[in-house]
């Protein structure tokens, strides 16, 4: 594969993991807005969200290639989920803290005053607000992903054009 290839496949991959968040960080968005507006308090990130998506999705896509072991390898699959989807989420937390502490740096006058006041203050439940709705888009992602390497690229999308096969009444087996 020429180099020119391997930055097309890169961009693309980035481009469809970036809709792929920016869709749940969109819906994150709405759904404070909506409920926000009903207090009558503003509220816009959508900018944010899709910035957010795409710092996102470019970690996750390098994640995805590091290795957690023979011990995972040789389990099964939804134990690699589980485990890529803590580590992940650990992460978001993490970055979410320490985002929210730079922010408020100058206002409780220094980093680790504003990062101990996010614990003291509302600001906690905006975190893990986030890190809720972003859990669960990497646990989606994550079984999206194992799908992908296990029945190859584009297997699920055939899959999902695909007509139902008839079932028996009552659904039974």
């Amino acid at each position: 594969m020429s180099m020119r290839e391997m930055l097309a496949h890169e961009l693309r991959a980035l481009l469809l993991v970036g809709l792929y968040f920016t869709l749940w960080l969109g819906a994150l968005v709405v759904l404070k807005k909506l409920i926000l507006d009903e207090y009558q308090i503003g509220f816009a990130g959508m900018s944010a969200a899709v910035m957010g998506a795409l710092v996102l999705s470019k970690v996750v896509l390098l994640l995805e290639n590091v290795s957690l072991g023979a011990w995972v390898r040789n389990r099964p699959a939804w134990v690699e989920v589980i485990l890529r989807t803590v580590l992940y989420s650990f992460g978001v937390v993490v970055v979410l803290l320490l985002e929210k502490a730079f922010e408020g740096r100058h206002e409780y006058g220094g980093f680790a005053e504003s990062l101990r006041s996010i614990f003291l203050h509302a600001d906690v439940h905006h975190v893990w607000v986030n890190a809720i709705c972003l859990g669960g888009a990497l646990l989606s992602y994550n079984v999206l992903w194992v799908i992908r390497r296990n029945l190859g690229a584009g297997a699920l999308l055939r899959l999902l054009q695909t007509p139902l096969p008839d079932q028996p009444a009552g659904g039974g087996e």
